[in-house]
């Protein structure tokens, strides 16, 4: 059973590597980093990639920000062409917010960048290491999610 102190020195090695892989990664041109979008309107973009339709609302609430701070972010994104406001049919006083096309290439060119360049990576690596990082990352999730449930 390894004691604390070697555990803590593996972890701290462990994130000093994720830092690293983090500066190397963002030494490559990417789509994200030529964005015009402020962080807050990045987050908006993130949100609704993984929806169809959001409340003014509800996205207030899954950002963690007022309703009248996201009504400017989404204003501005609507003037982009990121985003477009409809009434929703179950409730025509309800203001819904979606991803236009243009929206969704933006968020897609940032996803499949990083998709690109991590199965970049992937294939520099044997099929051994491969296996075993599969395995790891299957763990690293397994905990993820335990950890997400407990929250």
């Amino acid at each position: 059973m390894p004691d604390a102190t070697e555990r803590d020195a593996l972890i701290e090695r462990i994130r000093t590597l994720q830092d690293d892989m983090t500066r190397l990664f963002a030494g490559d041109p990417h789509p994200l980093l030529a964005s015009t979008l402020t962080m807050q309107q990045l987050k908006v973009v993130i949100v609704l990639t993984s929806e169809d339709s959001l409340s003014g609302q509800d996205l207030a609430r899954r950002l963690g920000i007022g309703l009248g701070t996201v009504t400017g972010i989404v204003d501005r994104l609507v003037q982009q062409g990121m985003v477009t406001r409809f009434e929703d049919p179950d409730d025509r006083r309800v203001r819904r917010v979606r991803l236009t096309e243009d929206g969704q290439k933006v968020a897609s060119d940032f996803t499949d960048t990083g998709a690109a360049r991590l199965r970049d990576i992937l294939r520099r690596l044997d099929m051994d290491t491969l296996r075993d990082f599969d395995r790891i990352l299957r763990t690293i999730q397994s905990a993820m999610r335990g950890a997400a449930a407990e929250r």
